[in-house]
């Protein structure tokens, strides 16, 4: 039965069964017995830890006795174990030889959220988004067979998964190479929000089915009188149900399929892999959990549930001054839009390949339901079906994470732009994440958007110009991305009613001397507080493509530096374009670009990456000062 938080016991009589592991050979010398309280060790772990340092949650849960199983049955880290949807790894992660450092989960310079080949070698693939497990495996195990090594390799896929094209592509080339390669399909249900599309609704709807349940009920009247058939009844029902199985589709696809068998009872997992380690060629377990098992209200409500935030100590709440004011998230602001921008207009369809929650879209679903399409972790599904929409009339609006886009980059290019079709892609998550790390960060949107011919690419700076501009985007006729954070602004009013700002033009901000800084995007405030310490003139850019040139030559005849600055990648970025510009008409200035260096950087704070970037005032002012003053001293020797 589920425990709610305070069930759950924080100290037992005997020695804990997890102080004794320290890698999965431990687990293997354990009766099931001991398996089946480390189980509930391991979750009890699991939620004190997440509660001290936020992170994932849910999933962990839902997979506990699955990790214990894996570890027990195959040798790792020589057998492979290759995991999907990477916040399913906690568990993994503690028993791992990781489990003192899980309280350093997501923070600076501690473990990463996600696997990560360089944390241990238990991590056999990076991941962070989902599906590619089946993709890596396969190539793992082919590897192993050039090599003439006899390992197993392990893919363990979300059912959530199964809606990507990347996982088809894997099932479709397994059937034909022979590798030995084992897929666990964990059935939950869920992906992060509830799954959706034809595969993940399939079973559930076939077996409640009214020609399905009709028939099955005309067949016991008419044959209730001759008991002599009830066998033959059983077994012709049990003969159709196998002609439309999940045994069906998977063995036709060119795997033994095996299930479903429920995912919670160790015996039965243990027993079951053991029985299939040895079988070659490509094999697909089917199992059956519930995302946040064993944890109340996590059971309950598992899409609330996905990750927590921080537990913090109780407080005496009168103490406490209740907030004047919240500041809506960005995906808040973006959500407020929608549904605002749906009543004016009856063409507007939003798309989300299985975000909408992440998104803000929740409320546009429940008002709109007729006009929301949640198409699943499908993105190139998502971009293409916006494009044939755009062909006859309507309007989507395609609200997307920044390195969920990078999956349907080649749809992006060819689908929509090449045709110049109106789509607006409303770009969530862009920029540094925090937390979440290198996997999640919207580092590269602004290079690979503004390459693309026909893409206008909006950089707003702060809540109501997201706003503002999401509806110059909506209006202008062609693709469109606007780009906003994660998390909060600075807590600008937001206008209600929408105005159509002039496209590529920007807005001079502060007027100063010797400097001009060009800011692109979110950075505005922290731009600002630097100029005021340099005296330097600042403009808010918004948009990067086009560039407002005006600006630009202005700036660059007046200034004896011209300074960039965005939360992307400096390599092919705004400031980029800028010195393109510049060079494209002959107008030569010194060009210093502030903005993501060529690194991929971890997790921590959003603050932290912020400052180990130099992207914080200090970092600003200090790289700035020092340009001022190599300048100062090369027109010194040249003079």
């Amino acid at each position: 039965m589920a425990k709610t938080f305070q069930e759950i016991p924080t100290q037992r009589p005997h020695t804990p069964i997890l102080d004794e592991i320290d890698s999965p050979h431990d687990i293997r010398s354990l009766d099931l017995q001991k398996l089946v309280v480390l189980a509930d060790e391991v979750r009890a772990y699991l939620l004190y830890c997440v509660g001290k340092t936020g992170g994932h949650f849910g999933a962990g849960l839902g997979v506990t006795e699955l990790t214990i199983a894996l570890h027990y049955v195959f040798n790792t880290p020589d057998d492979r174990l290759i995991w999907d949807v990477g916040h399913q790894t906690y568990p993994h992660k503690i028993l791992t030889g990781r489990r003192d450092q899980m309280l350093s989960m997501r923070q600076q310079d501690g473990l990463s959220g996600f696997p990560k080949r360089s944390e241990s070698i238990f991590d056999t693939f990076g991941v962070g988004h989902s599906s590619t497990s089946m993709s890596a495996a396969l190539g793992m195990a082919m590897a192993a067979a050039q090599q003439g090594l006899q390992r197993k390799t392990v893919a363990i896929m979300g059912d959530g998964a199964m809606t990507a094209g990347i996982a088809f592509e894997a099932i479709n080339h397994a059937a034909h190479v022979d590798a030995n390669l084992l897929v666990v399909l964990n059935d939950n249900q869920m992906s992060i929000s509830r799954n959706v599309g034809g595969l993940s609704t399939y079973f559930s709807k076939l077996w409640s089915s009214k020609f399905y349940t009709q028939f099955r009920e005309t067949g016991k009247k008419a044959l209730r009188s001759m008991p002599s058939t009830s066998n033959f009844v059983r077994r012709t029902e049990e003969y159709m149900k196998s002609m439309v199985s999940p045994a069906t589709i998977f063995e036709e696809l060119g795997f033994y399929y095996i299930g479903p068998i429920d995912g919670h009872n160790l015996t039965l997992l243990i027993e079951t892999l053991d029985n299939l380690k040895d079988i070659k060629g490509a094999v697909l377990l089917h199992i059956i959990t519930h995302k946040g098992k064993g944890f109340a209200a996590a059971e309950d409500d598992p899409v609330g549930y996905h990750a927590l935030t921080k537990i913090e100590p109780k407080v005496d709440l009168r103490e406490v001054p209740k907030p004047i004011l919240t500041q809506p998230k960005y995906q808040k602001v973006f959500g407020d839009w929608l549904c605002d921008m749906a009543e004016l207009d009856s063409r507007l369809i939003g798309i989300t390949p299985a975000m909408c929650d992440g998104s803000g879209m929740n409320e546009f679903a429940e008002r709109f339901p007729e006009r929301f399409e949640d198409v699943a972790i499908a993105e190139q599904h998502a971009v293409t079906l916006a494009a044939g929409m755009a062909c006859e009339g309507a309007k989507p609006v395609v609200a997307i994470y920044s390195t969920f886009l990078q999956r349907a980059y080649d749809q992006l290019i060819h689908d929509v732009a090449l045709q110049n079709l109106d789509v607006l892609f409303a770009i969530d998550r862009a920029g540094l994440v925090g937390e979440d790390g290198a996997t999640h960060a919207g580092a590269f949107d602004i290079s690979y958007l503004r390459c693309i011919p026909n893409m206008l690419v909006i950089t707003p700076s702060d809540e109501n110009e997201t706003r503002q501009l999401l509806y110059t985007a909506y209006q202008y006729s062609g693709p469109a991305a606007v780009r906003y954070p994660r998390g909060t602004g600075p807590g600008v009013a937001i206008e209600t009613e929408m105005h159509e700002w002039p496209i590529g033009k920007g807005l001079v901000r502060r007027t100063g001397s010797r400097v001009a800084i060009l800011n692109f995007g979110t950075l505005l405030g922290t731009a600002l507080t630097v100029a005021d310490r340099l005296d330097a003139s600042v403009a808010d850019m918004r948009f990067a493509k086009p560039l407002d040139t005006s600006i630009i030559e202005d700036f660059a005849t007046r200034h004896s530096l011209l300074v960039t600055v965005e939360e992307n990648a400096v390599a092919g970025g705004a400031g980029a374009a800028v010195g393109e510009y510049l060079a494209s008409i002959g107008l030569l200035v010194p060009i210093l670009h502030l903005g993501l260096p060529d690194l991929f950087t971890d997790h921590s704070k959003h603050s932290e990456q912020l400052q180990s970037v130099g992207l914080d005032e200090d970092g600003m002012w200090t790289a700035i000062s020092a340009r001022i003053e190599q300048l100062q001293i090369d027109r010194t020797q040249t003079g």
